[in-house]
């Protein structure tokens, strides 16, 4: 049995008084791929960045391997291991792709692991190593994705949490991004994805979630959830 990575138990959120996430409880073993799906204002991002702290969940726990991390500081969490690539992909534009990659290792102290998790990043996108003394904001939208998933890879995370990396992608690109979350997975990556296009989130996740107004309303294996009415119906046009 895989040990448990993460578990969100009856977590609810507020914004500004109104309900955001009301009681969603879902949990990620090591090495899995775990999707949340849902349409827009569901509480996707809500969810993530519930378990960053950056968003106070009012009732429930977060535990990361077990230990409770709802009531940390958002440095703290990441320290933990906990890393998190919102949709905005927040590049620092006029520095170069290697000094927005090394941001991401600010949490290590030893350089022989540093160097090692840029040579990993570059292995896994080539094209960020040709472009690497480039600034970040020659690069193009599916490129600066990268480097947003490679900083975060930077920092040795036990669980990386993407957030729409497809977002705003031409359809080419999409590919490419989501074969890359892949391969992470392929190399035993733990990922907590949330992702617009359904048939490839749910064909990635060894499981899945589907929230709805702030409620868990189905689950299951990757297969289950593409077999089912409501997938079919809510989210494939079937």
């Amino acid at each position: 049995m895989s040990a448990r990575i993460l578990e969100i138990d009856d977590i609810q959120v507020r914004y500004s008084g109104m309900p955001v996430l009301q009681g969603v409880s879902l949990h990620v073993d090591a090495g899995e791929t775990v999707s949340v799906l849902g349409a827009n204002g569901a509480g996707k991002s809500t969810l993530l960045r519930a378990v960053m702290g950056a968003q106070p969940a009012f009732a429930g726990r977060i535990l990361f391997e077990g230990r409770e991390i709802q009531k940390l500081r958002t440095p703290d969490i990441v320290n933990l291991g906990i890393v998190y690539v919102p949709e905005e992909k927040m590049l620092f534009s006029p520095i170069t792709v290697e000094e927005n990659l090394l941001l991401g290792a600010y949490v290590l102290k030893d350089d022989a692991r540093i160097r090692a998790n840029l040579a990993f990043v570059y292995r896994l996108f080539p094209r960020l190593e040709e472009r690497r003394r480039q600034p970040a904001s020659t690069l193009s939208g599916g490129e600066q994705q990268m480097v947003a998933i490679g900083r975060g890879l930077m920092s040795n995370p036990r669980i990386l949490m993407l957030d729409e990396p497809s977002l705003g992608l031409a359809p080419v690109l999409v590919d490419e991004v989501l074969d890359t979350v892949r391969k992470l997975k392929d190399e035993g990556m733990t990922i907590l994805l949330v992702e617009q296009n359904v048939r490839e989130a749910l064909d990635l996740a060894d499981r899945g979630y589907i929230l709805q107004t702030g409620r868990i309303v189905g689950k299951g294996t990757g297969a289950e959830l593409m077999a089912s009415d409501e997938v079919k119906s809510a989210f494939l046009g079937l």
